[in-house]
């Protein structure tokens, strides 16, 4: 049997989703205005922490495995790994940018940044829609059910827990009752009674104060 690899699927509509907002609530920061430029940034973090530990993940732990058993196709994880290099230099100009605006929530600076972003989601999904059409088939292929179930444990094991429970929340926001069922059905019994007392409520408060009031998070 192939491994599942659509939750993977489901975490990447986070990175989607998260760059386009991260565009606009900079572009809509007045001048000036250090405090609410300081709750965009610490936003940021979390997201650049996610998608830094997701594809440090990959790295480690999925393209090796896949480049011992792949012929033909290993042209594809190549292509993969140059892409997560062009992510990361996209990287290194917003770890510049962003603290650059933070600062002072200055208009050029906010200009400067809002552009890096876009020249980063643009690579960001360049790379999600190739990774998901050609690369994790090739996963559900060649990979074994605990080989895939490393990356979340990576990803568990290199995220403080606090910072660990809004990415869960990020991931769940916008997931179908079926989606969610497939996320939860992978946690512990006692995480699965963590996240719903403590993360989703605190979650939906974290989520409110960076960009408001949200329709669903109830559902997650």
């Amino acid at each position: 049997m192939s491994v599942n690899t659509q939750d993977m699927e489901i975490a990447h509509r986070v990175f989607r989703r998260e760059s386009r907002l991260l565009m606009e609530f900079v572009a809509d920061v007045v001048p000036g205005d250090t405090a609410r430029a300081k709750v965009v940034a610490d936003h940021f973090r979390v997201y650049r922490l996610g998608l830094h530990n997701h594809h440090e993940g990959e790295d480690e732990l999925l393209w090796p495995p896949l480049l011992a058993r792949v012929d033909l196709e290993a042209d594809i994880v190549l292509r993969m790994e140059a892409q997560h290099e062009r992510i990361a230099a996209t990287m290194t100009r917003l770890d510049t940018a962003f603290p650059a605006w933070e600062a002072t929530a200055g208009a050029d600076e906010r200009d400067t940044l809002v552009a890096a972003l876009a020249e980063h989601r643009a690579v960001v999904l360049e790379h999600l829609d190739d990774e998901e059409a050609t690369l994790l088939p090739l996963a559900a292929k060649h990979l074994t059910e605990r080989e895939w179930a490393s990356l979340g444990i990576h990803l568990v094991n290199n995220t403080p827990k606090l910072t660990l429970l809004t990415l869960f929340g990020a991931v769940l926001e916008d997931a179908n009752p079926a989606e969610r069922a497939l996320v939860l059905s992978g946690l512990p019994a006692p995480v699965r009674v963590i996240w719903h007392v403590i993360g989703r409520p605190r979650y939906a408060r974290y989520i409110r104060r960076v960009r408001g009031p949200r329709p669903n998070l109830n559902a997650a």
